[in-house]
């Protein structure tokens, strides 16, 4: 895998929720109550989110649905 490939599997939070369609409250909120996709926390405190673990949580939540 090379290193843009690598940036495409990890999305920033304006990204996620565009792609989920909610606000960047909304996903402040799941977050802080334990309810949003796991995220990677930068160096310089920036969230990424792997694409995997937004598939993984997609898939937890259709199980919860």
């Amino acid at each position: 895998m090379n290193g843009s490939s690598r940036a495409r599997d990890k999305m920033t939070v304006d990204e996620l929720c565009a792609e989920l369609q909610v606000s960047r409250s909304t996903f402040y909120d799941w977050r802080q109550k334990g309810r949003a996709p796991r995220c990677v926390k930068l160096p310089n405190g920036s969230l990424r989110i792997r694409r995997s673990d937004l598939e993984n949580w997609l898939t937890d939540c259709e199980g919860g649905a």
